[in-house]
């Protein structure tokens, strides 16, 4: 794949639409759809539940771009969507680069395994060749805080040590896109500074990023853009600081790390 050039696209989203069904009945079997299509039955009988509308992004190298809205206005399935997680039901989505989506982290976490093995796993996961996850090992326990445990079974873990593992793992991974949903306020504030901080590097060396996040306080710190997407639209689009102050003014939100 070739590396794209600074303010080359990388991200392309154009007309894209995403539905969500509820199914009251769907049908599961040959015998059972030829028996419906006899007596002119649907074959599924659903409802539309959700669905992102007309969706267009163009995010270039090197840009951070900020996905907000209230909780199920869908942002976090735009995310899905670039991330390649889902499928959308009209439209193209198109990313330009190695590509690294911190969605769920530590969903591949095994409790049985050691947080070494469950390192392995989740990098590899990742896209990471085995020769870089056995490189960043220590640094990448040392960053969590966790390098005391590496051989301890995740199961003995607490769930702020799983959360500063998974995201360690997913900083160190060298993307050239990150996208990120919710990342912004793992741990406690400490490692959350910490991640700021090596996001903010990522930005300065040319990384692209798309952020979902409720925090509006980091979003105007580490995004030059945002989208404010509001019942499957796009509702305002424009510059981190407008679009997160006429969010906050309409949510009677504070611009603090709460959102």
């Amino acid at each position: 794949m070739t590396t794209p050039v600074a303010g080359e696209p990388v991200i392309l989203c154009r007309g894209v639409t995403k539905r969500f069904y509820l199914y009251e009945h769907r049908t599961t079997s040959l015998q059972e759809m030829a028996r419906r299509l006899v007596l002119r039955q649907p074959i599924h009988v659903r409802t539309q539940m959700f669905q992102l509308r007309d969706f267009n992004l163009e995010v270039r190298r090197g840009e951070s771009v900020a996905l907000i809205g209230p909780n199920g206005s869908g942002k976090s399935t735009a995310l899905r969507l670039i991330a390649g997680v889902y499928t959308p039901t009209e439209g193209t989505v198109e990313t330009r680069g190695r590509t690294v989506a911190v969605i769920e982290l530590g969903a591949t976490f095994q409790p049985e395994l050691t947080g070494a093995e469950n390192l392995q796993l989740y990098a590899t996961a990742l896209g990471l060749p085995s020769a870089q996850i056995e490189a960043r090992t220590e640094e990448i326990f040392a960053f969590a805080g966790v390098e005391r445990f590496a051989d301890v079974p995740l199961k003995y873990y607490s769930s702020g040590m799983r959360v500063r593992l998974a995201a360690s793992i997913a900083l160190h991974a060298d993307p050239e896109i990150l996208l990120l949903d919710e990342a912004l306020a793992v741990g406690d504030a400490e490692f959350a500074h910490l991640c700021k901080g090596r996001l903010r590097a990522f930005r300065a060396a040319g990384g692209t990023m798309v952020v979902v996040s409720h925090d509006l306080v980091s979003i105007r710190d580490l995004c030059s853009r945002a989208l404010w997407i509001d019942r499957g639209e796009v509702r305002m689009t424009g510059s981190a600081a407008e679009v997160t102050l006429a969010y906050a003014r309409e949510a009677g939100a504070e611009l603090s790390g709460d959102g």
